[in-house]
């Protein structure tokens, strides 16, 4: 476990990045069971949202409440949430006035997170897709900095955010620059490389969702499936490890015990700087 955390290039805020994290959508009901057994793993990094639609954040709450109370510390936890613009929610469930302003919207969010998390501040707030109006991002995102200053939340972040330039003038004109950029991992988006290497300019921690389902043909790739070989490991193993090796944090949701413990145990090995190369050659 210590691995995990260790490995991470970055540094923000003074919060330290993890190498891996345990992602918690579309779990439900199932949500505490899997926490808790996530945390009990090893995993100390978590990521929920206040979107009702696709997570549930009480869960989350309830299973670190849990292992608190068995003695763990909250300090020892990366917890990240994050803020659902309205469409991104299901209209009968969302957990904020859908009338109020933008920066309102923000705040009932937030606190709404908070008590669900059981919780007085999170490691990161993340914006969970960028508004189309200008002047409604500007406001979102300034209402997460004031977040920011009242201690409420540690680093900020944005996810869903496929277009370099974008995310360049955000980084521009944010007076909390984000800290993180949560997006989809997969070959339609060029995996990302631009705004990758731009995020690597800048110290921002890259994280990747959506890293294994959306990459089949990628796991079974010759280059990928022998070096699982080599290494007696799974192809999902390797390519995680070539993430964590590129200053990429890869979330896992998976709702095995024995993936989970595969997921910790990718720090256990490394790959050869030409091992990295011909991964990253079939990217």
């Amino acid at each position: 476990m210590q691995g995990q955390m260790a490995d991470s290039a970055f540094v923000s805020a003074s919060v330290r990045s993890p190498g891996i994290i345990y992602g918690t959508a579309w779990k439900q009901m199932r949500t505490e069971e899997l926490v808790r057994t996530a945390i009990e793993q090893g995993f100390r990094a978590i990521d929920t949202a206040c979107q009702p639609r696709h997570y549930h954040e009480p869960g989350v709450g309830a299973a670190v409440a849990a292992c608190v109370r068995d003695g763990m510390s909250r300090p020892e936890l990366y917890l990240q949430t994050k803020f659902t613009p309205l469409p991104g929610h299901d209209p009968q469930r969302v957990p904020y006035d859908p009338a109020a302003p933008p920066a309102q919207q923000v705040a009932q969010s937030f606190a709404t997170s908070l008590r669900n998390l059981q919780t007085d501040y999170v490691d990161c707030l993340i914006l969970h897709s960028a508004l189309p109006d200008q002047d409604q991002m500007i406001q979102v995102w300034e209402a997460m900095e004031q977040i920011f200053h009242a201690g409420g939340a540690r680093q900020l972040g944005i996810s869903n955010c496929s277009d370099a330039a974008s995310l360049q003038s955000l980084y521009r004109t944010a007076e909390v620059k984000p800290a993180v950029v949560q997006n989809r991992f997969y070959a339609q988006t060029g995996y990302d490389h631009e705004i990758r290497e731009f995020c690597r300019q800048q110290a921002i921690s890259y994280q990747s969702f959506w890293t294994l389902t959306a990459n089949p043909r990628l796991l079974a790739h010759g280059v990928v499936t022998t070096l699982a070989a080599k290494y007696a490991r799974s192809a999902a193993q390797i390519l995680f490890r070539y993430l964590t090796q590129n200053d990429v944090v890869p979330l896992t949701g998976t709702t095995s015990v024995a993936h989970m413990r595969e997921d910790l145990a990718i720090f256990e090995f490394q790959l050869t700087a030409a091992e990295l190369e011909a991964v990253g050659s079939v990217l």
